[in-house]
């Protein structure tokens, strides 16, 4: 209940009390603290690189066969590897929610194209590289076998591999938690704004906080359930937008990339 309350205090002291050191702070906090869970993460595979091809194996192994009952993956079979691994990469970066798009319209840029190959570059960093690590680094460290589950397992396992890597993954998940709520309060508002208007937003404010502090009291499986279902329910819609829309995603990024071609030959011949 305490870190309910301070976590409320602190997010209502940027979005209603318009404290924003608080969250240029911690803006500024998570380019440091994703560069060094990379280099953590780096530096344990790197002391035990000869074993990231049994790592792998074992991975695409589990997936497609049921292991023994151990740690957090006993009885794990197809289905379940499916499952939460797509709950799980849409949590790594909205793919498929419509979310993302709220925050890269704001940019300013005169090609859509462009700004949605960058929002794809943040995809790549997220899934690919930043959860291929964490994954490798539980495996190889044996931490997926001592049957903890969510931030405790990675914690633990970065801890086993490097002095203090648990604090590393602690100060990364309390940055990155504090601004993932600060942004998506951000689409939140935007939301609501277009729905009910402008003086629609300091309500949306209060609630907002009110459903932090109940949040951060009920049980985690209550709380991931609850997420995946409100997540399918924003994705079933925006993906049927985007099989209607794709027609024209299809024309523009053709014509981004022929522009890009013609601008490619013209440097070359003037030098």
């Amino acid at each position: 209940m305490v870190t309910a309350v301070i976590l409320a205090f602190l997010v209502g002291a940027v979005l209603i009390g318009g404290i924003k050191r608080i969250a240029d702070v911690a803006g500024k906090l998570v380019p440091f603290m994703t560069v060094a869970y990379l280099v953590a993460g780096i530096v344990v595979l790197g002391v035990n690189f000869s074993e990231i091809p049994a790592a792998f194996a074992l991975i695409v192994k589990s997936a497609f066969t049921p292991v023994a009952a151990q740690g957090g993956f006993a009885g794990a079979a197809v289905w379940a590897a499916i499952r939460f691994g797509v709950a799980r990469g849409i949590f790594s970066n909205e793919a498929g929610l419509g979310s993302a798009p709220i925050a890269h319209a704001a940019a300013k840029t005169q090609n859509p194209v462009r700004q949605g190959l960058i929002a794809m570059l943040g995809t790549f960093i997220d899934t690919i590289i930043v959860c291929s690590i964490t994954g490798l680094t539980i495996v190889i460290t044996g931490g997926w076998l001592n049957g903890q589950t969510g931030a405790t397992l990675t914690a633990t396992s970065f801890s086993a591999a490097i002095p203090g890597g648990n604090y590393i993954v602690a100060g990364a998940l309390v940055i990155f938690a504090f601004t993932t709520i600060l942004g998506w309060s951000f689409y939140g508002e935007k939301c609501i704004q277009y729905l009910f208007g402008q003086k629609a937003i300091t309500p949306f404010r209060v609630v907002w906080i009110v459903a932090l502090m109940v949040g951060a009291t009920q049980s985690l499986d209550f709380v991931w359930l609850l997420a995946d279902t409100l997540n399918a329910m924003m994705a079933i819609p925006n993906l049927i937008a985007l099989a209607l829309l794709s027609p024209v995603v299809y024309r523009l990024t053709k014509e981004h990339i022929k522009d890009v071609n013609s601008d490619s030959v013209d440097i070359r011949e003037k030098s």
